[in-house]
């Protein structure tokens, strides 16, 4: 477990007290693009696109009056909730949840929501709010990933977005932390009076992790972007982007790495499409029962 601490001497800033103790239990979407949402399996899913939460976290950051996170998921995030019921509130807690992920994507469509044309794909999400926002002076704290990746993350984006501010990095124990472990974590990030945080711990123990310390922080913004570390980093491999932009992503992952995903994506991928299937025949024959009139209603009394 390794912590390290960087970037430009900043002074004290003016901060406006986050909410501790009692994390907002309703979404905060003041942006008008972040209005819209659809739910896929009793999960709420924002229809936001890329420079929409890029936007929303910029608000977040100056109003500077909660700690509020954002969920990045996709079918492999909503097809564990069906398993976890816990894991589905906290989903549904988030103060943003966006649809990184194609098959989420595609419903939001079908739903009527035609501005979605791309998929909030976590990895571009974070290196566009980076890029977009380097010289504002955010202070970014990387949380996540193997030993030394964080670093490692951290020195390449310094370097690809000059004026970047890297507020801090630290590389959690694959297991449980203890409760000094935690507290050292807790204290890091304070200390490094982050703006944003992002978390790269996977699915779902990044939510919950976000979840639990949304009223333990004085960050405006924390955010789960699970694979990005590596993929930043070149630890695992990208796909090509044809494949990226027509839903194809997960069968280059697949064949990448079939022993670590071949659950994720052949028997959650497989429960998704039939569960999806299942809610949406139900749906349908709901309305078709509600259209029909009540037996001998359109005969007269006599």
């Amino acid at each position: 477990m390794r912590r390290r601490f960087a970037g430009r001497r900043f002074p004290n800033k003016q901060r406006s007290a986050c909410t501790f103790g009692e994390p907002l239990n309703e979404p905060i979407l003041t942006h008008p693009a972040a209005a819209a949402s659809f739910t896929v399996l009793d999960v709420r899913v924002d229809a936001v696109q890329i420079p929409d939460v890029v936007s929303i976290m910029r608000e977040w950051i100056d109003r500077r009056d909660a700690c509020r996170f954002i969920a990045v998921t996709g079918m492999h995030g909503v097809t564990e909730a069906q398993h976890d019921a816990q894991f589905k509130s906290i989903l549904n807690a988030a103060n943003l949840l966006v649809p990184d992920g194609y098959p989420l994507l595609w419903l939001g469509r079908r739903r009527g929501l035609l501005h979605l044309k791309r998929r909030v794909y976590g990895p571009e999400l974070m290196a566009v709010f980076c890029e977009q926002t380097a010289a504002q002076g955010y202070r970014h704290f990387f949380y996540g990933g193997a030993p030394g990746v964080a670093e490692d993350l951290a020195r390449r984006f310094a370097s690809l977005y000059p004026g970047l501010v890297v507020a801090g990095t630290y590389c959690p124990p694959f297991r449980t932390l203890t409760p000094e472990e935690d507290h050292e974590a807790i204290a890091a990030i304070e200390q490094s009076r982050a703006d944003v945080v992002w978390v790269g711990l996977g699915t779902p123990k990044q939510e919950s992790w976000m979840f639990h310390h949304r009223a333990l922080l004085r960050v405006p913004v924390l955010i789960g972007v699970g694979a990005a570390f590596d993929l930043h980093t070149q630890r695992t491999a990208q796909a090509p982007r044809f494949m990226r932009e027509h839903g194809f992503e997960w069968l280059f992952r697949l064949l990448c790495e079939p022993r670590r995903l071949w659950k994720r994506y052949l028997v959650y991928g497989s429960e998704f499409v039939l569960r999806v299937t299942a809610e949406s025949l139900t749906s349908k024959n709901a309305r078709l029962a509600d259209a029909q009139p009540p037996i001998g209603g359109n005969r007269r009394d006599k």
